[in-house]
C-alpha cells in the first residue's frame, strides 16, 4: 500500500499562484494511487473524481481566510496526527497549520507589509491580519521539520523573517502547463486578436494582477504609461487584467486624464492564455513577489516580460535578458526607460525569450510535484 499524504492548504484550484501549485501537487499524488487527504476550504472538481482522494472540507466563516484559518489549523492538526501515525507524510502552507511535517512556503508575510486602501476599519483589519499571519508563519516554520520555498528569493526572505536555519530550506520552482501556455504562430496571434476584438495594427502590453493594494505596482505602471502616451511616438495600448478595491479609482483617473482609449480595464478573466497569445509584452513592476507565476506563464507563452529584479521569477532570467529586469518598482522614470529599451531591443532579445520559454516549459507541474515528493520522502 502506498504511503498516505495529507495536504493542508486554503484552496486546491486552478485560479493561479499558490492555489494552482497546490492543485498540481494534489493531482500528481492522486494519480499515484495512494491515499490523499486534502484539508482545505475548496478543491477543484477534477480531484473529487479520484477514489483515493478524500476532501476534508473546512468552513470559511464570512468567506474570510483570516476567520477560517483557526479551523484549518485545528482540522489540519487532527489529520496530520492520524497520517503520521500511519507513517504518512504531511505538508502545510506557510502559517496555515502548525504541524511537524513539511511546509511549502509560497509567500513570506514577514517580508512585506501590504497597505490596503479604504477606510480606517479596512486598514485596521489589514494590520491585524498581517500581524497574525506573521506570528503564525514563524510558529509554523519553526515547528516544521522540512521547508520548501518556491524560489531563492523566498528562501532568503523566510530565513531573514523567521530565523529558521537555512539548511532546512529547499528550493523547488513552480512547474509549467505547456499545453496552455506556449508560443503561437503569427496566424494564431492574429486569430487571438480578432477573437478579443483588438485592432491588428495596435501593439498591446498586459498587466495581470490584483488591484486591491500597491503590491503589484500598478500605480508605477499607470504613471509611466501616462508619460509615454503624452508623446506622439508611443502608439502602444495597455490592457489591465485584475480586480480589487482600487479598480474604479484607476478607471476614473484614466478617464480624467484622457487615457480611456490607451488603458483598458478588463476585470477578472478566465482566458489569460488567449490574452498572452494576443499581446506583445507583459509588465509586472511588483514591489514584492515570492515567485510570480503570471510572469512565468507569459514567458512560457513566448511573451517578453518586464518584471522587478527582486521577484523570485527573475532568478530564471539569463544575463542576456537583464534589460527586462526593473531595479526599482517605485522608479517611474526607470520604468519608462525600460519600456523604451524593450521597444528598441525587442528583435534582438526575442531569441533569448524563446530559449527561456523552452526551458520553463520543459519543467512541468508533474516534474515539480515529483521533486517535492522526493524531498519529502528523503527528509521524512
Amino acid at each position: 500500500m502506498r504511503r498516505p499524504y495529507t495536504l493542508i492548504a486554503g484552496d486546491f484550484v486552478a485560479t493561479g499562484g499558490m492555489d494552482r501549485a497546490n492543485l498540481a501537487l494534489a493531482l500528481w499524488l492522486a494519480k499515484q494511487g495512494g491515499p490523499v487527504r486534502l484539508v482545505a476550504h475548496r478543491v477543484a472538481d477534477e480531484l473529487l473524481g479520484f477514489p483515493n482522494v478524500r476532501f476534508v472540507r473546512v468552513p470559511k466563516p464570512a468567506n474570510s481566510y483570516l476567520l477560517g484559518e483557526p479551523l484549518l489549523d485545528a482540522m489540519g492538526r487532527a489529520w496530520a496526527l492520524r497520517t503520521r501515525a500511519e507513517d504518512g507524510r504531511v505538508m502545510a502552507n506557510g502559517g496555515n497549520c502548525v504541524v511537524p511535517g513539511a511546509n511549502w512556503v509560497h509567500y513570506v508575510h514577514g517580508a512585506y507589509v501590504s497597505e490596503p486602501v479604504g477606510g480606517a476599519l479596512r486598514r485596521l483589519k489589514g494590520r491585524v491580519s498581517h500581524e497574525h499571519f506573521v506570528r503564525e508563519e514563524r510558529k509554523a516554520l519553526w515547528r516544521s521539520n522540512l521547508i520548501i520555498a518556491n524560489s531563492e528569493r523566498t528562501r532568503t526572505d523566510l530565513v531573514a523573517a523567521t530565523g529558521v536555519p537555512e539548511a532546512r530550506v529547499h528550493v523547488v520552482y513552480y512547474g509549467s502547463e505547456a499545453e496552455r501556455f506556449h508560443p503561437v504562430s503569427p496566424e494564431e496571434k492574429r486569430a487571438a486578436r480578432t477573437a478579443l476584438g483588438w485592432a491588428e495594427e495596435r501593439r498591446v502590453a498586459l498587466f495581470v494582477g490584483a488591484l486591491g493594494d500597491s503590491r503589484k505596482g500598478f500605480d508605477s505602471l499607470f504613471h509611466a504609461w501616462a508619460r509615454l502616451c503624452s508623446r506622439e511616438d508611443w502608439s502602444m495600448d495597455l490592457k489591465v487584467v485584475g480586480v480589487g478595491a482600487q479598480r474604479e479609482a484607476w478607471e476614473h483617473e484614466a478617464r480624467v486624464r484622457g487615457l480611456s482609449q490607451r488603458i483598458e480595464f478588463l476585470g477578472f478573466r478566465r482566458d489569460v492564455p488567449t490574452l498572452l497569445s494576443a499581446a506583445d509584452l507583459l509588465v509586472a513592476p511588483t514591489r514584492y513577489e515570492a515567485y510570480g507565476l503570471g510572469v512565468h506563464e507569459a514567458l512560457c507563452a513566448g511573451l517578453p516580460a518586464l518584471v522587478s529584479r527582486s521577484a523570485g521569477v527573475a532568478e530564471r532570467y539569463p544575463t542576456s535578458l537583464s534589460g527586462l529586469l526593473l531595479d526599482d518598482p517605485d522608479d517611474v522614470e526607470g520604468l519608462v526607460r525600460a519600456l523604451e529599451s524593450w521597444r528598441e531591443h525587442e528583435a534582438s532579445w526575442a531569441p533569448h525569450v524563446a530559449a527561456v520559454s523552452e526551458k520553463l516549459r520543459a519543467w512541468s507541474w508533474d516534474n515539480m510535484a515529483a521533486s517535492l515528493v522526493q524531498v519529502m520522502e528523503r527528509e521524512g
